[in-house]
């Protein structure tokens, strides 16, 4: 019988953090959660989910939501028979790193954004298998967490591609592979024009077809930056050229991502639209978890399509390519400058066309020769993107 794993989530009660709560509940045998973090934008949701899983530890980046976290924790402590006072409550961005450090068995990493790079470092550093769903510490921080990295398995991919990818290299030899093929759903505007994608609200934006994700990761998806992402991630998760990357276009959303080999093959992983079957195999790598999902319905007729990229349309998939050989920090760059034009988008301060077009002219801002990376150098290079991008923005209104 497999022994139960202790369990760390980061990012909690986000998207990937509730469907993790969801696999480790059906899942009492073989998972516990013993520490959890969040932001703390949601002190009832958090207390709850630490009330829910009987957690020992909770993090909090915002120091200042950690008395309405106790506060929240209490009642619902009380609620369900637990001590009011029986988690060990931690504040502020050093607490999540803290809790990712913790001698554990594994740690999924479900936090948004680049902020998610330290949590994933400490982990590594402290020898402990990382669930990696936050796919900006590969993109932002790639030579760092490879640096930190102990063992060739201690990081497992929770990204429904990069598991794909996982999983479909287990049938040959790394030497066999020819290259990656990254499925794209194509978000909600596939088959669109560029002279189409002017007038594209928020609203129309987040009407993702297939996902149901944040805002900031569906906005992503409907520029297909999220793809130039998943393509950086890949690049740094497998070794392998980013040249050597393929994006197609699969509506459907079933088969997951693909591996060619030399011979001509290709092993696809299919499976229904579902996170919570790589985020089970993440939890439970290399082992799979029985009954994770529903499998596909191999009864009922069906059509799988594929199609290729329109990239005039969507060049972010090509940004972020040219971004891999520009330089170490060019991707952080890339994603720190798309983070702050979709925050524009969301409230109202820019076009969707201006979301990759501000990404593009920092891109082309950016000055980096160096061939070696600090973490300093990753924040500083993050600081100017950020900054650089908002002076676009607005002189662009």
């Amino acid at each position: 019988m497999t022994a139960r794993r202790d369990i760390v989530l980061l990012g909690s009660t986000g998207s990937i953090g509730v469907q993790a709560e969801d696999v480790v509940l059906r899942n009492p045998e073989r998972f516990r959660v013993t520490g959890i973090a969040a932001g703390g934008s949601d002190p009832d949701a958090l207390a709850a989910q630490a009330v829910r899983l009987r957690v020992r530890t909770v993090a909090v980046a915002d120091p200042r939501a950690t008395d309405a976290v106790r506060a929240a924790y209490a009642r619902h402590a009380v609620a369900a028979g637990l001590p009011a006072d029986g988690v060990d409550l931690l504040g502020g961005p050093q607490a999540v790193e803290q809790v990712a450090a913790s001698p554990v068995d594994v740690v999924l990493n479900g936090i948004t954004g680049s902020v998610g790079l330290g949590p994933t470092l400490a982990t590594l550093r402290a020898g402990t298998t990382l669930a990696l769903a936050n796919k900006e510490s590969l993109v932002a921080g790639g030579a760092l967490v490879r640096q930190a990295q102990q063992r060739p398995d201690q990081i497992v991919p929770v990204d429904s591609e990069h598991s794909a990818l996982a999983q479909a290299l287990r049938g040959g030899r790394r030497a066999e592979v020819r290259r990656l093929v990254l499925t794209a759903s194509g978000g909600p505007f596939r088959g669109r024009g560029m002279a189409d994608l002017a007038a594209v609200t928020p609203a129309q934006a987040l009407a993702h077809p297939t996902w149901r994700m944040g805002p900031v990761v569906t906005i992503n998806s409907a520029t297909l930056v999220n793809k130039g992402l998943e393509l950086i991630e890949a690049h740094w998760l497998f070794d392998v050229p980013a040249q050597d990357i393929a994006v197609v276009v699969h509506p459907q959303s079933v088969v997951h991502s693909m591996v060619e080999f030399v011979d001509g093959s290709t092993l696809a992983q299919a499976s229904p639209p579902d996170m919570r079957l790589p985020i089970a195999l993440g939890l439970g790598w290399p082992d799979r978890v029985p009954d994770a999902v529903p499998a596909c319905d191999w009864t009922t007729a069906a059509a799988w399509t594929f199609e290729p990229l329109d990239t005039a349309a969507f060049p972010a998939v090509d940004l972020a390519r040219s971004a891999v050989a520009s330089s170490a920090t060019h991707p952080a760059v890339l994603n720190a400058a798309n983070e702050v034009a979709v925050a524009a988008f969301l409230a109202g301060g820019c076009g969707f066309l201006d979301i990759v077009r501000t990404v593009h002219a920092v891109l082309g801002d950016h000055r980096d020769t160096g061939t070696s990376t600090t973490l300093d150098q990753v924040l500083a290079a993050e600081e100017w993107a950020r900054a650089r991008a908002g002076e676009i923005l607005r002189g662009s209104r």
